[in-house]
């Protein structure tokens, strides 16, 4: 008997809604692992219309925006402001051709950038030292200095991401640097290292916005005529970031809390330690007072914004323990075969070893675990 699909798994309805008070739902299509539609949300005002994440890039989405706005009495031409919550395609995709049909400006997070480090920040030496992650029944929070080291870091790449030749050099690199738990032979193949160089150097300025305004933790915006304060949230990204509208007591809250599953948490990263940010990102958005109706980039709107953010905590504390108890069961071992008993064999891959090494490195970064190169190169785990 199969599992009932998750809500964010729902292909994406035609119908529009309005979840609060000028504030329209608009599902779009999208075919990812796991998702079945994106939401984007609309804010109405005299001047128009916001609109929040909007989807992948491609015409089918665009023929989803267009109509979808009609159906609201709206047309790209009336969109005056795009805003990501953070550099994934399925949140940006349409901002390029809203940017050309309508002048509007693109809100992000001041290091928005799509494409990954630009080499390993991480350090993997033989000891317990070199990450930041947290967990257990206390927490630790993220250090200043970790926070702005790794926002010094997106905003160098940002930065660098700008000049072409700088992007030929780090798809070059890409092609050939493995992942940090895997071996030195087992980089990209030819193919893919090939389709990653072609976007690198013509594909990327056609569904890469350019961001005409930053924003950081705190900042405000005015959308649908009221306040909303911009909540930087890295974990999933390390670029994330919210929104809260305390007069209405909205709270858009992107990839960060999901209602029914757990957004990826990748090991590859700027973040020191992705997860124990994620964590912290979780515990400040449940602190927030009077947010009545979550809004989230997939999946239905919500209440308990606090509660889900502590479930999701909860579901990596049983991770992590699931770790412990695998490590008991098949002693040292590399992170591929940490994810195999982890993750059920459909959801094999990159992603799932990716996660499986977050979790892995916080475990390494509390004490709790050891970590060396075998004889392979590869990265295994004592715990």
């Amino acid at each position: 008997m199969s599992k009932p699909k998750r809500q964010e798994q729902e292909k994406a309805s035609e119908e529009i809604s309005e979840v609060a008070k000028d504030i329209l739902r608009m599902q779009l299509p999208i075919m990812l692992p796991g998702l079945g539609h994106v939401n984007m949300y609309a804010l109405v005002d005299d001047d128009g219309a916001a609109v929040i994440d909007p989807g992948l890039p491609g015409e089918s989405t665009w023929n989803a925006i267009t109509h979808r706005l009609k159906q609201a009495g709206l047309e790209p031409r009336h969109i005056h402001t795009v805003f990501i919550t953070h550099s994934h395609p399925d949140h940006f995709g349409g901002a390029v051709r809203i940017h050309k049909e309508s002048g509007a400006r693109i809100v992000a997070h001041r290091a928005f950038h799509f494409g990954g480090p630009s080499r390993g920040h991480k350090r993997h030496t033989h000891d317990a030292h070199g990450h930041a992650h947290d967990h257990d029944d206390h927490h630790v929070e993220a250090s200043v200095d970790d926070l702005i080291a790794h926002m010094e870091l997106l905003e160098r790449d940002r930065r660098r991401a700008q000049n072409p030749l700088w992007r030929i050099r780090h798809a070059l690199k890409r092609m050939m640097t493995p992942a940090p738990w895997k071996g030195p032979g087992e980089t990209a193949s030819f193919r893919e290292g090939l389709r990653f160089l072609s976007y690198a150097t013509f594909g990327r300025s056609r569904f890469v916005p350019p961001i005409t305004h930053h924003v950081e933790h705190g900042d405000v915006l005015r959308l649908a005529g009221r306040e909303w304060f911009v909540q930087h949230t890295p974990g999933h990204t390390a670029d994330h970031i919210c929104l809260h509208d305390p007069d209405s007591g909205a709270f858009l809250s992107g990839d960060h809390v999901l209602p029914s599953i757990t957004p990826h948490i990748g090991g590859v990263s700027y973040l020191a330690d992705p997860l124990k940010s994620f964590f912290y990102s979780l515990d400040r958005v449940g602190e927030i007072q009077g947010v009545d109706l979550a809004l989230p980039a997939h999946g239905h709107p919500f209440g308990d914004l606090a509660g889900r953010a502590q479930a999701i905590k909860e579901h990596h504390y049983e991770r992590l323990d699931e770790i412990r108890g695998i490590a008991r069961d098949i002693g040292r071992a590399d992170v591929n075969s940490f994810m195999k008993r982890l993750f059920r064999e459909r959801s094999w891959g990159d992603m799932a070893e990716s996660e499986t090494y977050a979790h892995l490195e916080h475990l390494r970064l509390e004490g709790n675990a050891e970590a060396h190169r075998n004889d392979k190169g590869r990265l295994v785990y004592d715990l």
